[in-house]
């Protein structure tokens, strides 16, 4: 196979092909190990060798996708994939991210997309009503929470600037002091990178704790921030801390941000969602209050990956930021948006269409109904892991992640740690169900997370049945004969 316009005749059967196969692992991935085939490594491994100078063709490059490749996917759109905080694609949004690859259009400028950049705007609007942010913010969207972060930073990091009487986005940062970051435990690692890709470091960050989770020291902020003697500094406060779900108090430290010439970002990954329920919507209080906030889109709207937002109290300062021109970019018109001159990226998936498709589809009341859902299972995987004899519930669950370990009886405190690494493995070897481990309060734990639109009751229910069965082939195999 030569020139792709040769193989223009056979887009039909490529899509039909992909099409019949979406449709029946959709009709069976609630089923399906959330982990994968058990020889997923292997089939990924069948993928190798050198460019190839002549190709394949489409029709034999595609059956081989469907065939070693599905086999070395994980089945992370299903029910039981509580790694990480994964969600899934809701069916408006995953038909709707087929047809923005359909039509391929740059949303990075109106002119190339005017559905893009409408439906962009739109979307904005609509989430800044579902997590009651200010209407007048400013927002954009983007690849996920590590983009997000990197845009919100780098609206504050201008804000530092012009309060020293320099525009870095200019002149960069050249005889300015170092930025003064205050953050809790529960800092995350993408604000932490997105520190490093700003230019303002990941090792300046001032990490204030009370306690071994990571909650911050209201005390020591306070004082922290008395001593900067009214200089401008960034504040980090994260809403959904990723091992147990915790928040840090964003009004309080709102309050000490206005009192103090600080600009506060809240990184809401998951945890900004708190603000679509009654029954949440505490955990999050004083979001509004920030200078920015972000959250992730892939995770708790269930939008395909990749996809995050952004939002920024002062819109001026993203443009301030982003707004590079071109001679041959078009002029921006009003009610006609440019998001380039706002987001990192100038060429830019239209990631909206399917963002605005599952808003359209499920509104205010389907995202409440649903994490409210979500939220009452985590809380029924609390109840079991409290009334069992053999897990460890290390933090109450607040929101939709689930933190404990395994802690069966005859087993020593300096072993559990290792021990609970060795169930992770298994864990994730099985696949049935599928998280990881971590490290919270200084102890080795499981962090599953319920994300996914799929899940139930009865994917959850299988979380201690499996992880118990494995814990008991590991400590089987090492006891003496």
């Amino acid at each position: 196979m030569a020139d792709p316009l040769g193989d223009q005749h056979e887009t039909s059967a490529l899509l039909t092909a992909v099409a019949e196969a979406a449709r029946e692992y959709l009709l069976h991935v609630n089923e399906l190990p959330a982990g994968g085939s058990a020889i997923r490594n292997e089939a990924a491994g069948r993928f190798g060798g050198h460019l190839p100078s002549e190709g394949m063709g489409s029709l034999v490059t595609l059956n081989r996708l469907l065939t070693d490749g599905l086999e070395a996917a994980a089945n992370s759109t299903g029910p039981r994939f509580f790694h990480f905080v994964t969600g899934g694609s809701t069916p408006a949004a995953l038909a709707a991210d087929w047809l923005a690859s359909a039509i391929d259009n740059n949303a990075g400028v109106w002119v190339s997309s005017p559905l893009g950049s409408r439906l962009e705007q739109i979307a904005i609007a609509w989430l800044k009503e579902l997590f009651k942010l200010p209407t007048e913010w400013g927002g954009v969207l983007t690849t996920g929470a590590t983009m997000s972060n990197f845009t919100a930073l780098a609206a504050a990091r201008q804000w530092w600037g012009e309060e020293h009487g320099a525009n870095i986005a200019e002149r960069g940062t050249v005889g300015l002091p170092i930025v003064p970051v205050l953050t809790s435990g529960f800092v995350h690692a993408s604000v932490r990178k997105a520190l490093s890709m700003l230019g303002i470091g990941h090792g300046v960050t001032r990490v204030l704790t009370a306690d071994a989770a990571g909650r911050i020291d209201l005390g020591a902020l306070d004082r922290e921030l008395r001593a900067l003697n009214g200089a401008p500094a960034l504040m980090v406060a994260t809403a959904g801390e990723v091992n147990a779900g915790g928040f840090d108090p964003i009004a309080e430290m709102a309050a000490l941000a206005h009192r103090h010439h600080a600009w506060l970002h809240v990184d809401g990954a998951f945890g900004l969602f708190a603000r679509v329920s009654p029954v949440t919507a505490e955990l999050a209080r004083g979001a509004a209050l920030a200078d920015s906030v972000i959250a992730d889109g892939h995770n708790w709207l269930n939008v395909p990956y990749d996809c995050g937002f952004a939002f920024v109290r002062d819109p001026r300062l993203l443009n301030a930021v982003f707004g590079m021109g071109a001679p041959y970019f078009p002029a921006t018109e009003a009610d006609h948006p440019d998001f380039l001159y706002l987001a990192p990226e100038m060429s830019r998936r239209a990631r909206a269409i399917a963002v605005w498709a599952t808003l359209a589809a499920y509104g205010r009341r389907g995202y409440q109904a649903m994490i409210e859902r979500h939220v009452a299972l985590a809380k029924r995987l609390g109840m079991q892991i409290r009334e069992s004899t053999d897990f460890e519930l290390l933090e109450e669950p607040q929101l939709n992640v689930v933190c404990f370990r395994y802690r069966p009886s005859g087993i020593e405190e300096a072993e559990l740690d290792d021990l609970n690494r060795r169930l992770g493995q298994a864990i994730i070897a099985d696949g049935r169900v599928y998280f990881g481990t971590t490290v919270y309060a200084g102890k080795v734990a499981f962090r599953p997370a319920i994300a996914n639109w799929r899940t139930t009751e009865r994917d959850v229910d299988l979380i201690l049945p499996i992880a118990r069965e494995l814990a008991g082939q590991l400590i089987g195999a090492h006891q003496p004969a």
